[in-house]
């Protein structure tokens, strides 16, 4: 008899597993593929390691701009296939070494939930007090005459052999854009093609144009308020689509599908057991707890926020919720990240997320453009944008284009987290020189303080 059965083994999986653990549970972990879930093996990790490879390469592009020659550079796809496996295997070695450390039962098996304290691995029954279901997402694919020709972001991630010269990108979203930038940093011509109005259409609208401006200037071509209809023939491919009710079509030898994943929930119930859904997903409280008293669900399966670092952040807290406790961390404040260059991150509200509940609010911009760092690394257009109360100047909000931004957020997040002022953020000396300095300017901006900002003309 188990304390908790955990399906799947992600980030929410392998962290409630260890979490629950120590708290002196009894836990099986139940994956049937690989440890790490989608973030290690398919998404995050190799997806992160691909971009840093592909910037290395473009840098060692330019260095005869600053006086360094080191002959002709060119890259080999294999190989970083090949590196980038190495980094997921190391890590998932260390996720299984944490596992047996704390004394977690793995089972390797397709899971099956037979009822609220029942599960079936292996043609075996387990009973158990609490379940958890961390089983992620998978890709899905819009229904577009001739999506069989196209390949996922797994397909990417996974196979060397997959570089294209011409490459369509069907999803202006975050993994659009990094995957866009991964290929044009390797020299290939890359087109993305977005229904909405805008790329990263659910971010900070500043910040999407931002990028889109900074991926044009690069040479990625970017159509919005695109449809795509069709995909035909095979080499070329033949991609067809509207663009502003104008037909059009381009060939390329490529072409990515990322418009979206769906909760990875088939074959999880057996006959008789259901659970209350929320569309595709499955409904949860506000303990992420479902329709069933003690079965709890974290993670891409609920819906809620499709992150790593959120399902990680649910799975604690609900393992907390599982033994009547308060969690300590607070799982619905996450940061979004995008891994472009500039970097994006963003942490609670928007001026215009504001403005719409009615609160009042004052915003500190800083161009990055006077920024030590910045100018000696030489980046290109970049800022932060920190929203503030108008009434009380705690820190509402953050937006974050510029680089390093990824490792920035965490310290504003905090500062939201914890009620934090403009006052309370500028007794912190930040060292220079540095990016995160540039914190210390956008809040002295919010209040016409800054001494590193031209001010503005009135």
């Amino acid at each position: 008899m188990y304390d908790l059965i955990i399906i799947g083994g992600g980030p929410a999986g392998y962290a409630g597993a260890i979490k629950a653990a120590q708290c002196g549970m009894k836990v099986a972990l139940i994956e049937k593929n690989l440890l790490g879930g989608t973030c290690l093996n398919r998404g995050c990790i190799p997806t992160k390691a691909l971009l840093h490879y592909a910037s290395l390469f473009e840098s060692a592009k330019s260095l005869s701009s600053i006086g360094i020659s080191v002959g002709k550079v060119d890259f080999d796809f294999d190989k970083m296939h090949q590196c980038k496996n190495e980094v997921v295997s190391t890590l998932r070695n260390g996720v299984s070494q944490l596992l047996k450390a704390n004394r977690v039962d793995l089972f390797e098996g397709s899971a099956r939930i037979k009822d609220a304290h029942t599960v079936i691995c292996n043609e075996q029954e387990f009973n158990t007090a609490n379940i958890l279901i961390a089983t992620g997402s998978v890709p899905a694919m819009p229904p577009i005459v001739g999506s069989d020709k196209a390949v996922s972001s797994d397909d990417l991630l996974e196979k060397s052999s997959l570089f294209f010269n011409r490459l369509a990108i069907v999803g202006g979203g975050v993994i659009g854009v990094e995957m866009a930038s991964i290929y044009r940093a390797l020299g290939a011509e890359v087109t993305i093609f977005e229904a909405m109005e805008r790329i990263l259409p659910m971010m900070d609208r500043e910040i999407s144009q931002s990028l889109n401006m900074v991926l044009k200037k690069r040479g990625i071509s970017i159509f919005c308020n695109a449809k795509v209809e069709r995909l035909e023939s095979d080499s070329p491919l033949t991609l067809s689509y509207l663009h502003k009710d104008t037909p059009m079509s381009i060939e390329v030898d490529g072409i990515l599908i990322c418009t979206g994943r769906k909760p990875n929930i088939e074959g999880l119930f057996c006959d008789g057991f259901s659970l209350e859904m929320n569309r595709r997903s499955i409904w949860v409280d506000e303990h992420y707890c479902t329709s069933e008293k003690g079965v709890y669900a974290v993670g891409d399966v609920n819906g809620l926020m499709p992150l790593a670092h959120a399902a990680e952040a649910q799975a604690l807290a609900a393992v907390a919720y599982m033994q009547n406790k308060q969690p300590d961390i607070d799982p619905t404040l996450v940061p979004s990240c995008v891994y472009t260059d500039p970097e994006i991150a963003c942490v609670g509200l928007t001026t215009d997320e504001a403005k719409a509940k009615q609160i009042p609010v004052r915003t500190g911009k800083y161009v990055m453009g006077s920024n030590s760092k910045t100018v000696i690394e030489g980046k290109e257009r970049s800022f932060i944008k920190l929203v503030f109360h108008a009434d009380t100047n705690e820190l509402l909000g953050a937006q974050l284009f510029c680089a390093h931004a990824t490792d920035m957020i965490a310290e504003l997040t905090t500062a939201i987290s914890n009620h934090l002022s403009s006052s309370d953020l500028l007794r912190a000396l930040r060292p220079h020189p540095t990016f995160v300095e540039a914190i210390t300017e956008a809040v002295e901006a919010a209040h016409g303080q800054s001494i590193h900002t031209m001010p503005t003309r009135r």
